[in-house]
């Protein structure tokens, strides 16, 4: 049973929620701020978590932060309508998606499953697909879609589900320029709607993490008001 682990100190939305997901074949583990919340997702990780971003003891991008240290594990953000700045924090820190409060417990639902629709499927794949056909190599870059793994130069970067696929979809085709809405396709499902604002949030994290194993990273080209390339070596 796949399981969601949901960490707000809002009592009635982790009871609300709580139950919207177990009547959708959730199993669902409830926490009220992020210090237990981190304690309990580094032990027994779910397989998604549902982060609340104002929280007393320790916040959702203190969480996240310290999350991201050693996980991919795909995360969602509730967020109030005024913690725009937040929003994107956290899409640079390596959040998935975020939703905003008050919110239709239907939407977070979709949102939810769209998010792990993402990450099964970067294991997933057609019995009769051969494993050099999940493999992909751009000089330096190897990308391993079965084993969600990504190296550079031989070194390990760890990427969120979102990440990896925005930068699969760019460095299979070196050279040919992806628009913001060719790489929300290829990132979202279709009902899952984002803004410019998160590709971009999403590409400054993907060039980040590369520079930190390889400062002289530049493989990553913006094409300004057309969009993103990874370079044709």
């Amino acid at each position: 049973m796949t399981t969601i682990a949901l960490v707000d100190d809002d009592r009635n939305i982790l009871t609300s929620v709580s139950i919207a997901l177990e009547s959708e074949g959730f199993e669902v583990d409830t926490y009220t701020d992020g210090a237990s919340g981190l304690e309990a997702l580094t032990n027994n990780p779910p397989d998604l978590a549902v982060l609340d971003i104002k929280m007393p003891r320790m916040d959702g991008l203190e969480l996240l932060r310290r999350l991201r240290q050693t996980s991919d594990l795909p995360v969602i953000f509730l967020t109030s309508k005024d913690d725009e700045i937040d929003e994107l924090f956290g899409l640079k820190m390596g959040a998935d998606d975020f939703i905003r409060k008050p919110f239709s417990q239907r939407l977070l639902v979709e949102r939810i499953k769209a998010v792990l629709r993402r990450a099964q499927a970067r294991s997933a794949g057609p019995e009769k697909e051969t494993n050099s056909a999940r493999i992909l190599e751009r000089g330096n870059l190897l990308m391993d879609g079965e084993r969600h793994a990504c190296t550079w130069n031989g070194s390990p970067v760890v990427l969120t589900v979102t990440e990896f696929l925005i930068l699969h979809a760019l460095a299979q085709r070196p050279g040919v320029v992806k628009s913001r809405n060719a790489l929300m396709d290829a990132a979202y499902d279709d009902h899952v709607y984002v803004d410019d604002r998160t590709i971009d949030s999403h590409i400054k994290r993907l060039r980040k993490k590369f520079k930190q194993v390889d400062d002289d990273f530049d493989m990553i080209e913006t094409l300004y008001g057309v969009g993103y390339r990874f370079k044709d070596e």
